[in-house]
């Protein structure tokens, strides 16, 4: 059986070279070249939801891949597709980057320039690691060999301020949590996030106890996890706003990574100001989703967010939810024209403008006892229920009811019968 080889180089050049010299290797099959850290993740992940079997057995990561470093993006790669082994090549064969590659996941080093011998016995290596780690993946029974080490990451980011993206990142938290899954809430809107605030917490630690350690274990994460009465695990942003900047996009590749590697659900509030970590987190997401309300600024601001993700390659608009907040039916900005303006996806589900709902567990910090007949609270866990955050086994056909929760919130249906 063949050996599928991944390369994963940014420059055109050296790609070429590279294919070309895996080509000669005994037993191979190269993959068409990926030319950035994006869309090898997207890649990826696409082969996974078809099958493990799809997947590359090695990826071999040149060091000037961007726009994530190398060393991050090996580290992501291990950290989501344990079955893939990766290959790093590099012009420093140090001991300390031989180190620090097997400390972020790698499976070997090649030095550059790429010798034959060198790169037959990497890639050889690799491969029957490999194929070692899937057969012992696929004996196990009912198990998910793609997605068991790592769960389902979603961030929520604001196309302005005050268009509603904390509210809807803890109730879509809450519901997951609610159904069953283990489920992390993260405030990572560094410098002015209300999560804390929005559900009565005081607690003193925060994301930035995590920024500087480069190997976070369970133990340290759980230390600096505070564990709300609904069962979520929250990771709440600094009380010192000015403390925000400790925690680099790098740090945040960690502290999400770790996260997922621990909960079945880990939700992401962003906030409404792009920074190194927040664009961090949004890059690695599973689902981006993009709150606005259905005004001109809001949508604007929504549409703006949407070409910087793109230009700065953290997004592409296809790959972006928006969710409309405070929707009614009387607003001349509706969904579909929300769609044509930004270019991405929009949510079927809707949250209707009853603020007066809202207003009791804002103002009390308790938006976790919002009531169950509250129209808000049922859109938002029907939009967790679209995300396909909440356990399957616990919505039922019957009104699509969400388990666990006061006076089981029902998921409304749309006029046709579907769900």
């Amino acid at each position: 059986m063949s050996t599928r080889i991944l390369p994963a180089v940014g420059d055109a050049d050296a790609a070429r070279s590279l294919t070309t010299l895996i080509g000669q290797l005994p037993d191979t099959e190269p993959m068409a070249p990926v030319t950035d850290s994006t869309q090898l993740v997207d890649t990826l992940s696409r082969l996974a939801a078809e099958s493990l079997d799809e997947l590359p057995e090695v990826v071999v990561v040149h060091e000037r891949i961007g726009p994530v470093p190398a060393l991050e993006l090996i580290r992501e790669v291990a950290l989501r597709f344990p079955a893939v082994g990766v290959v790093l090549v590099t012009s420093d064969a140090s001991p300390g980057l031989f180190q620090a590659a097997m400390d972020h996941g790698a499976r070997g080093l090649a030095a550059l320039p790429l010798s034959y011998e060198e790169l037959a016995s990497r890639v050889q290596a690799v491969a029957q690691w490999s194929a070692g780690v899937r057969r012992h993946l696929g004996a196990g029974a009912g198990a998910d060999p793609v997605s068991g080490a790592g769960g389902t990451v979603v961030t929520v980011s604001g196309a302005k301020g005050g268009v509603g993206a904390t509210l809807t990142a803890v109730q879509l938290a809450l519901a997951a949590q609610t159904s069953g899954r283990a489920t992390a809430l993260v405030d990572m809107d560094l410098q002015t996030g209300d999560v804390a605030s929005y559900l009565d917490v005081q607690f003193r630690r925060s994301v930035v106890d995590l920024a500087a350690i480069n190997d976070i274990s369970p133990r340290v994460l759980a230390d600096a996890v505070f564990r709300h009465d609904s069962g979520l695990a929250l990771l709440l942003a600094p009380a010192e706003g000015e403390r925000g900047e400790e925690v680099t996009d790098r740090a945040a590749r960690h502290i999400v990574g770790a996260l997922r590697s621990r909960y079945e659900v880990v939700v992401v509030d962003c906030g409404a100001q792009l920074g190194g970590a927040g664009a961090a987190a949004v890059e690695m997401a599973d689902r981006a989703l993009l709150v606005t309300t259905p005004d001109v600024i809001a949508v604007r601001g929504a549409k703006r967010a949407v070409r910087m993700w793109d230009r700065l390659q953290i997004r592409k608009a296809e790959e972006t939810t928006v969710v409309v907040n405070r929707h009614t039916r009387s607003t001349e900005i509706q969904p579909p024209l929300i769609a044509r303006i930004t270019g991405t996806a929009v949510a079927a589900t809707t949250v209707p403008a009853h603020f007066k709902e809202l207003q009791g567990v804002v103002d009390a910090g308790r938006v976790h006892e919002l009531e169950a007949k509250s129209t808000v609270k049922q859109a938002m866990w029907a939009l967790a229920g679209e995300l396909g955050l909440v356990r399957a086994a616990q919505t039922g056909h019957k009104g699509g009811r969400l388990r666990g929760d006061r006076g089981a919130v029902s998921f409304r249906r749309r006029r046709d019968g579907t769900g």
